[in-house]
């Protein structure tokens, strides 16, 4: 008992709550994007059911990949178009080759649907789902958004009651935030477009780190992930664009109606 609480086993547990934290930015956007496919009265549900049940499941894939973790990384076919495509695709690189192909797909979709819309009160009565394919496509990306995180904490640790307790204390912290970025979001209609374009960005990382992983060529040159730290780079770029970008809009709403009352405006 005193090696499971041991000075080690406590540090290692810290970072894997740290490393959850920081990896479930993307997926926090992700649930209160689709959550709100749902009726307004069901989102909290469908937003706390969501992540309960990804929680769960992230226990048993933890436990899954601990004793199979072999198979992952077992060939299951390859690409041989002789210099246009070429790879080996095993089961980790298709699990997140997939999950970013469906991110920048729903990405996408979503942005178009902004841009075409005439009635943006509209926008969400649009492309309802039922609560139950809501939910299950919040837990199906949420073990999408975990697969890395499990593998790097068993490079952390071997221990599965350390990872286990990392993964249920990141989803009491998700259950915390959730309400709270879904809200933000809906007083700040603006960001929703900053959201989806974060996780357009997550899927091109998703599918460059697939293709690497699958040791994808593409016309003779290898796919390359992308950097963690050019993700937050530029994640963090287009915060700060962003605020800057609404300040000053403010301040052009502001100076032009100080010029439509004051008394030498003429209109045209």
């Amino acid at each position: 008992m005193a090696e499971i609480f041991s000075l080690d086993n406590l540090f290692t547990l810290g970072m894997l709550v740290l490393l959850q934290a920081v990896l479930g930015f993307d997926n926090l956007l992700y649930i209160s994007i689709e959550s709100k496919r749902v009726e307004e009265s069901r989102q909290k549900f469908v937003r706390q059911s969501g992540i309960i049940g990804a929680v769960a499941l992230r226990i048993v894939l933890l436990f899954v990949i601990i004793n199979a973790i072999e198979y992952f990384q077992d060939p299951l076919f390859a690409i041989n178009w002789t210099g246009v495509v070429e790879g080996v695709v095993n089961g980790h690189s298709l699990i997140v080759l997939l999950g970013g192909a469906f991110l920048v797909y729903t990405a996408m979709k979503e942005i178009s649907h902004m841009l075409i819309i005439e009635d943006i009160g509209t926008a969400e009565s649009s492309g309802r789902r039922s609560v139950a394919t809501a939910i299950i496509w919040i837990v199906a990306m949420n073990l999408v958004f975990s697969f890395d995180s499990i593998l790097s904490a068993i490079a952390l640790t071997d221990v599965f009651w350390v990872m286990a307790t990392a993964i249920v204390l990141s989803g009491v912290m998700m259950l915390a935030l959730a309400d709270h970025v879904t809200e933000f979001l809906k007083k700040n209609r603006m960001y929703e477009v900053l959201g989806l374009f974060v996780l357009f960005i997550v899927g091109i990382m998703l599918v460059s780190e697939g293709g690497y992983l699958a040791k994808v060529t593409l016309f003779g040159f290898p796919v390359e992930p992308m950097a963690k730290s050019t993700f937050y780079f530029v994640l963090i770029v287009m915060i700060v664009v962003e605020i800057v970008q609404a300040r000053f809009q403010k301040k052009l709403l502001a100076q032009k109606k100080h010029e439509i009352n004051s008394p030498d405006f003429k209109a045209d």
